[in-house]
């Protein structure tokens, strides 16, 4: 964080200062909730949760140089004391945005943000110091702290906005105002927390709603419902697609026998030619976006699509690609899952799977629960298992209760797989099951939503051994 005394902070939050000897003292290190990443010059923001009260650390984080707490209770030693840590924590970041120099990107959309996110940031941080949301911490929490982190060197702050309701959004670009905003798609991600499609893309939008006269909204030109934005935004629009009608768009669109996406990148300011490292042929439009961003803020094609080639994928279990020394790849894409990610990951798997079979080797998609579709989830569930017979893939594992039962119906009635589709209760049989029919070319796909936990079938794969079981969870 830039450098601000005790004194500074506590007038920021409104808060009051407790056995603090000298409010002067400046944080210098990181904000951070956890106790565990404390550095000296910390400044900790302790939470009461359901199981931990971030409090009860106060002596621990203190002695491991944290200068004082952020809280809503006196803790024994230096604090600020606040009525309510989570609005306090926001009121900071607003102040900190306010006082950098950055230029802030945001991003949202119902699927591919994470990645997308990277991949801005990757291309951003080839031309200035860039900071970037870790991960998918994108909500009125972990948005705050990232903005935290940046420092008087911070060019670029790109962060990632989720939502699961109207107004969050809204309320997170209140608190970290976007000068450039990206809407990546409407899709049907906690469709049953929102209720359709069209509540999403009111939520979605209200992204551009909070940019300025003088921003950007960078908007997918082939999702209808994003491109409708445009009217609901002050800010210059810049379409991303394969649309003609793009600003920035791909040509000459094609997979590489590994399945890694290349194409030619059109920008205002040029074509240059992009291979990209990451897999399957739903990242092209998230390198549009994050090349339509770029372009905005000065990069020129050529610079754009080397950033974009040499990009690599940052977060964890996101199409993280491991070739076992038997030959055996695993596709671990297991850190979330909904219709369109789950269609994209299938896709990207079939893809691999081309070389992988001149080869005698197969595909494998190991898939979970889509959670928070609602009424859609029966229908979903039943059209990914039919997708995976459509795609020929070779054999699906459906891990889980009832809709993984959805998830084998509909690949058995779509090709009346038989012993090509099987259901499994856990993660454990999963394991047990490709441990004993795996062989030398097989291509593995495991992906799921976050609360199945599936990451656990890619990691025990990847460990090998009869004896590594999965975790209990």
């Amino acid at each position: 964080m830039i450098a601000l005394s005790l004194a500074e902070i506590a007038e920021v939050v409104g808060g009051q200062t407790y056995d603090i000897p000298d409010p002067s003292v400046h944080v210098t290190g990181s904000v951070v909730r956890d106790s565990r990443e404390v550095e000296p010059g910390s400044l900790f923001v302790a939470f009461v949760g359901e199981r931990v009260d971030g409090h009860d650390f106060a002596e621990a984080v203190v002695a491991a140089g944290a200068v004082a707490v952020l809280g809503s209770r006196p803790t024994g030693g230096p604090a600020i004391v606040v009525p309510d840590v989570q609005k306090a924590l926001g009121a900071l970041a607003r102040h900190v945005v306010q006082r950098l120099g950055a230029t802030l990107v945001a991003l949202t959309g119902s699927a591919g943000k994470t990645s997308t996110k990277d991949l801005i940031a990757q291309v951003l941080r080839s031309k200035a110091p860039t900071v970037f949301t870790p991960g998918s911490l994108n909500n009125e929490i972990g948005l705050p702290l990232t903005a935290l982190s940046a420092t008087e060197e911070t060019k670029f702050l790109v962060l990632e906005m989720g939502a699961r309701g109207i107004g969050h959004i809204r309320y997170l670009a209140d608190l970290t105002p976007p000068k450039v905003g990206l809407v990546l798609n409407v899709g049907t991600a906690h469709i049953g927390e929102f209720g359709g499609r069209e509540q999403i893309a009111q939520a979605k939008g209200e992204l551009v709603e909070s940019l300025p006269e003088d921003g950007a909204a960078i908007l997918n030109a082939d999702d209808p419902l994003v491109r409708a934005m445009a009217s609901r935004t002050k800010a210059k629009v810049i379409l991303f697609g394969e649309s003609g009608e793009a600003d920035v768009r791909a040509e000459n669109v094609r997979l590489t026998d590994s399945g890694q996406p290349s194409f030619m990148l059109h920008t205002p300011s040029g074509c240059s030619d992009v291979t990209m490292r990451l897999y399957g042929e739903h990242h092209v439009s998230n390198a549009l976006a994050a090349a339509a961003v770029a372009h905005e803020l000065g990069m020129s094609a050529e610079e754009i699509a080397h950033a974009l080639s040499e990009a690599d994928s940052l977060s964890r279990w996101r199409m993280e690609v491991t070739e076992r020394p038997d030959g055996v790849t695993i596709v671990n894409d297991a850190y979330n899952a909904n219709p369109e990610s789950m269609r994209a990951a299938l896709r990207a798997l079939a893809a691999m799977g081309g070389a992988s079979r001149a080869k005698g080797g197969r595909t494998w998609a190991v898939l979970g629960k889509m959670a928070e579709l609602g009424d859609e989830a029966l229908a979903e569930h039943d059209a990914i298992g039919r997708l995976a017979v459509r795609l020929n893939v070779s054999k699906l594992v459906a891990v889980g209760g009832r809709e993984a039962s959805w998830l084998q119906l509909g690949a058995y009635n779509e090709g009346s797989w038989g012993e090509e589709s099987v259901h499994v209760s856990d993660a454990q049989a999963a394991v047990d099951l490709l441990r004993s029919e795996l062989r030398p070319g097989d291509v593995v796909l495991v992906k799921a939503s976050r609360s199945v936990g599936l990451e656990s079938v890619a990691e025990a794969l990847l460990a090998g051994g009869a004896q590594g079981e999965v975790d209990a969870r």
